[in-house]
């Protein structure tokens, strides 16, 4: 089963690579991603100033990450003369360097990191949300390097259509979307005070819980500019959430905070999983699932749920969840079609799959 796929000039053994942020912080844990097989390595962002982070600054559950974790804790200059020059001598494999944040740390760190990018990752969360101070960003890099710039898009951004046609119009290759959910909070309830949070008392929210908002943000970029390059991130966790994203329009993805939350092996697992999926669903390549594209159909009718009776084990959640109290049960899980909405959430939360739809 072929995993390639490539995108402005570089190529990728497979789809995967890892978010920036704390796995990948220094020169072990860019030789570990190595070793994981990623398709692509991408640093932690990297900028001028040191970061002041509050502690404990990571938070874990079962579906979501909170951080308050910044950019890298070690300077550019430790970067640009040990990490990345020893990394090198083992380099295999594209190298995109994740730089923040402003105008002027980009005509100052771009210079610096050139002879070691082979394409740019530029974090916008902490440049507010102005398209032309992002826009001159763009032109700032562009100026110095003729390699592939990714713009990362942050959920805060009203209109990520309009961020996909600005950075494109600076000469941006495309977009990472998306970066981390927020501001969030984490209060204990039994201290009575904000934890895990910054100064402010905020945190950052990743993890499989935002993956809805990182498909439609990929989508939405994808249709409105249909050329720029989209890698997504956010929420991915499994093979099958990979072919999601492609289908959505990424050419590739990044993953990070299943892997904090599920064992940093998970990179490797996913990537043995994907031939599988790709079976699965009747794909023969990555770059078949790309090209594919979604159907759209919206449908205003449906049938009255059905019933498996073999499948079903009287668990009665169905009957519990029903917001139309649409659900009886004389001895048998029955259906009031007088009340049912066709709303489907029965069928989306039955644990053994017995309720359906009718086919079309």
């Amino acid at each position: 089963m072929n995993l390639n796929t490539s995108f402005d000039g570089l190529k990728l053994a497979n789809p995967l690579m890892p978010a920036a942020g704390p796995l990948n912080g220094d020169l072990e844990k860019l030789r570990f991603l190595q070793s994981q097989g990623c398709g692509a390595i991408v640093t932690k962002t990297i900028s001028r100033e040191l970061p002041h982070i509050p502690k404990p600054c990571i938070y874990g559950d079962k579906t979501f990450i909170m951080n308050s974790e910044l950019w890298s804790e070690i300077s550019y200059q430790v970067w640009i003369h040990e990490i990345l020059p020893e990394f090198m001598k083992t380099k295999d494999r594209p190298l995109i360097v994740s730089l923040g944040y402003t105008k002027e740390d980009m005509e100052f760190l771009v210079p610096k990191v050139e002879k070691f990018a082979d394409a740019y990752e530029i974090s916008t969360h902490y440049v507010g949300t102005d398209l032309n101070v992002i826009k001159e960003t763009v032109k700032a890099i562009r100026n110095n390097t003729s390699k592939p710039i990714y713009m990362k898009i942050s959920p805060h951004i009203p209109n990520p259509e309009g961020f996909a046609k600005a950075i494109k119009e600076a000469g941006a290759n495309g977009v990472v979307a998306i970066n981390s959910l927020g501001p969030t909070m984490k209060i204990d309830l039994e201290s009575r005070s904000i934890i895990y949070g910054n100064d402010k008392g905020f945190v950052w929210t990743s993890g499989p819980a935002i993956k809805p908002i990182a498909l439609a943000t990929v989508y939405k970029i994808k249709q409105a500019e249909p050329t720029l390059t989209v890698i997504g991130v956010g929420g991915i966790k499994s093979a099958e959430d990979v072919l999601e994203f492609l289908l959505a329009g990424a050419s590739s993805v990044q993953m990070l905070s299943a892997a904090l939350l599920q064992g940093k092996e998970l990179y490797s697992k996913i990537i043995a999983d994907l031939p599988k999926a790709l079976e699965k669903y009747g794909f023969k390549s990555i770059e078949e699932v790309i090209n594919h594209g979604l159907k759209k159909e919206v449908v205003y009718k449906q049938s009255l749920p059905v019933l498996d009776k073999d499948k079903c084990i009287d668990c009665m959640l169905c009957q519990k969840i029903c917001p139309y109290f649409a659900i009886d049960y004389p001895g048998v899980i029955t259906f009031n079609p007088d009340k049912c909405f066709e709303c489907g959430l029965c069928i989306a939360k039955c644990p053994t799959g017995a309720i359906s739809f009718l086919k079309r």
